[in-house]
């Protein structure tokens, strides 16, 4: 199996939660490929570099996303067929984006990019009403998130496992203390058995 971890929304492969993810993964697993891309501030060209990355990959793919992360895991899931874990995800981003219409720059990176209302309706095209397989989502929520509200995860993604714990915020807090299960959960969902 390869895991991908998506960043979200102005964030890039320096966020805690997939450094984290790498770190883990090269202790207790570093014979699996670890993939975070860079991903660019187009969201039409964000879901190519992901597209791409999937097809390229000859082993079974797992994908963990973050906010705008698990938006984009969502969408891939539906259309890979892929085991997705999903932290604090977005359900409708393209509502929030057009608070950040006009020149913003990347937290991480400090990268300035212009977001255009296109860049919104790109990825109001990616929206995914009702996941068609619930079996391979798990969702992790914490009700403190200041960024989202969780509850619109929390009905998006009726049926599938879902992990809701009080407080928190929209980093997720102690991430970390969930790894060695979200890579059981995506290698037992992937099929792939060490």
């Amino acid at each position: 199996m390869a895991l991908v971890y998506i960043h979200g929304f102005n964030s890039s492969p320096a966020s805690l939660k997939a450094r984290q993810t790498d770190e883990w993964l090269s202790l207790h697993h570093p014979h699996i490929p670890f993939f975070c891309p860079r991903l660019s501030n187009q969201p039409d060209l964000a879901i190519q570099q992901l597209q791409a990355l999937i097809e390229q990959t000859e082993q079974p793919v797992g994908l963990v996303g973050s906010s705008m992360g698990g938006y984009y895991a969502t969408w891939l899931a539906e259309q890979y067929g892929l085991p997705s874990v999903l932290i604090n995800p977005a359900v409708k981003p393209y509502e929030l984006m057009l608070d950040y219409l006009g020149e913003n720059a990347n937290y991480h990176t400090r990268e300035r990019y212009v977001l255009e209302q296109r860049h919104v309706e790109a990825v109001r095209q990616l929206e995914v009403s009702t996941p068609l397989n619930p079996s391979r989502y798990w969702v992790l929520l914490q009700t403190g998130d200041e960024v989202l509200d969780y509850r619109q995860a929390e009905s998006r993604y009726t049926g599938c496992r879902m992990t809701i714990e009080q407080g928190g915020d929209h980093s997720f807090q102690h991430y970390e203390r969930y790894l060695p299960a979200i890579f059981e959960f995506l290698q037992l969902s992937s099929g792939f058995h060490e």
